[in-house]
């Protein structure tokens, strides 16, 4: 039995666990590419992989790491700097914490800040829902 080809147009779902380049992290996250370009000159902690010509490939590690710094200066006002402190505070946690992302998805982060980031991710399923409701 042959492999389902993808239509011309149509993209593929990728696994959870694939990795994601520039413009499908743009895409996913609603925003220009150059913005996460700057972002990784702004916060030590994204490093996605470049390959040749530069390419880069994030891991999924690195879309929720870019989700939350997203969620904190979009969604709460945050600015550049306040960012890199919480994430410079939750690398001072430990290891676990060492890119930001552990301590948002194992609980380290203080907690006004996982209260702001349960908020955040409550309004982010709630505008998904209602966008899939109006786009069909």
């Amino acid at each position: 039995m042959t492999e389902p080809h993808a239509r011309p147009g149509r993209r593929v779902e990728k696994a959870p666990g694939a990795f994601r380049t520039i413009s499908e992290v743009a895409e996913e996250l609603n925003m220009p590419q150059h913005v996460l370009r700057f972002w990784e000159s702004k916060f030590a902690q994204v490093r996605p992989l470049k390959r040749g010509g530069g390419r880069r490939y994030y891991r999924p590690e690195d879309v929720t790491l870019l989700r939350l710094i997203r969620g904190l200066l979009y969604d709460q006002g945050y600015t550049i700097r306040g960012v890199q402190k919480v994430l410079k505070d939750q690398t001072r946690n430990g290891d676990e914490a060492a890119n930001g992302v552990a301590a948002a998805e194992h609980g380290s982060l203080a907690p006004e800040h996982r209260k702001r980031l349960a908020a955040v991710l409550r309004e982010l399923d709630e505008a998904r829902d209602l966008l899939r409701r109006v786009l069909g």
